[in-house]
């Protein structure tokens, strides 16, 4: 399943990503992960991140406008991608905290390109691109935000009712939703076990008959190798 996350930050996407990647890899299947497009890099170093918070407003604009276009890409030629934020979280940002001082977002990306880069992603006519769109009350945005602070926090308590209004819009505009590829979920007072169990169930229907298969087929909860004997594929525990 080609996954493209995206909703307000402390809606539970990096920690669906982290539990959905362990469950591929668990299954013994490839996955590519792709979760650094918050303003600074996750995947920097601590002194690259710090740094990356100060560069001009055209550099971070010009370095974060060729990730994203790179992304289509990846999501074409690796499956089971899981893409947490990219385009739409962008425009979200930088269109609400690109003038805020305080933010390490930028203005003026305005270029109403997320259309462009979905169609790219059309056109590749891929069976199992899902968008979901991760969502919590703000009560629990609130929550996670002082039981759990960010180092590099964006959003601030104030905006989330309005951040949450813009994500929805924007992920309804998206031609991904268009199409029926959206799933939306919410993970207010669920454990993260139980908003994977929601988001395999909700992704049923827009999965491939392959991956459903992988989904049914019981796997050990332990390590496992996998052997054959006579013809037969099995699971064994690893000693």
């Amino acid at each position: 399943m080609r996954c493209i996350f995206a909703g307000i930050e402390y809606a539970g996407k990096s920690t669906l990503v982290n539990l959905l990647t362990n469950y591929y890899r668990h299954r013994q299947l490839a996955v590519h992960v792709d979760d650094h497009f918050t303003i600074p890099d996750a995947t920097l170093s601590p002194e690259s991140r710090a740094a990356y918070v100060d560069f001009p407003d055209d550099v971070k604009e010009r370095m974060q406008r060729m990730q994203l276009q790179y992304h289509i890409e990846v999501i074409k030629n690796y499956p089971n991608t899981l893409i947490a934020g990219w385009h739409i979280e962008e425009l979200v940002y930088s269109s609400f905290y690109g003038a805020d001082a305080e933010s390490p977002y930028y203005g003026n990306y305005h270029y109403n390109a997320q259309r462009g880069y979905e169609t790219q992603v059309i056109e590749a006519r891929l069976p199992d691109v899902v968008l979901i769109h991760v969502t919590a009350s703000d009560a629990a945005i609130q929550e996670r935000m002082e039981t759990a602070p960010h180092e590099y926090q964006i959003i601030k308590t104030a905006d989330i009712p309005t951040l949450k209004r813009l994500f929805g819009e924007e992920i309804d505009k998206s031609l991904f939703a268009q199409k029926g590829r959206k799933i939306v979920l919410d993970t207010t007072d669920k454990t993260p076990t139980e908003s994977l169990d929601e988001l395999l169930l909700l992704s049923e229907p827009l999965i491939t008959f392959g991956e459903l298969a992988i989904r049914a087929m019981p796997v050990p909860d332990v390590p496992y190798r996998v052997v054959y004997e006579n013809g037969v594929r099995k699971m064994l525990p690893i000693a």
